[in-house]
């Protein structure tokens, strides 16, 4: 048995927005993404991504986020609510930021993720709410780069995912490899 959490909210939008609504379920493609999300596929959706080369493979077809991450910005002046971030899965009790690259996340019933890496937050977030950027991107004392606004999966299984549903994490095996940026 893996490490486990919560799924607390989920979110779609089927056209671009950097706020996704909640929704009481959403479904997981294999190989896509969210059923009618605008960055579901497989290859890249969000927009700087295509520019670059549509042809990439979409390694960000699901984005998670830690709701502990809702509570440390409430406390440097910040509300931000679930999907608010254009996250599609908001999670509770599972440390999403350290977990290995390649990890499972066995979701419900039916539904496996696999984790890509660190989602990379663009300045959108301070046009949300001014601030919030250096709040889930700086550097820390070491000047290491910290990013905090959660993680990117693409979709293994499909299936519904709903709130209240469980959420195992299984680390692959071998040495730890932490998330970078994708």
């Amino acid at each position: 048995m893996g490490i486990q959490g919560t799924v607390t909210a989920v979110s779609s939008n089927e056209v671009y927005s950097f706020t996704k609504p909640n929704r009481d379920s959403i479904t997981l493609l294999a190989g896509l993404g969210v059923e009618g999300d605008v960055h579901a596929g497989v290859t890249v959706k969000h927009r700087s991504r295509v520019a670059q080369d549509p042809t990439q493979p979409n390694l960000r077809q699901v984005h998670l986020i830690h709701e502990e991450l809702f509570e440390e910005v409430a406390g440097q002046g910040h509300k931000v609510t679930p999907g608010a971030l254009g996250e599609n899965i908001t999670t509770g009790g599972i440390d999403l930021l350290a977990l290995s690259t390649g990890t499972l996340l066995r979701i419900g019933d039916e539904a496996v993720l696999e984790v890509t890496g660190l989602r990379n937050p663009c300045l959108q977030i301070d046009n949300y709410q001014d601030g919030l950027l250096k709040r889930v991107v700086f550097r820390d004392e070491d000047g290491s780069l910290v990013r905090k606004a959660g993680i990117m999966t693409v979709v293994r299984e499909g299936g519904t995912v709903r709130p209240g549903d469980t959420i195992t994490a299984e680390q692959p095996a071998g040495p730890h490899r932490p998330l970078e940026r994708v």
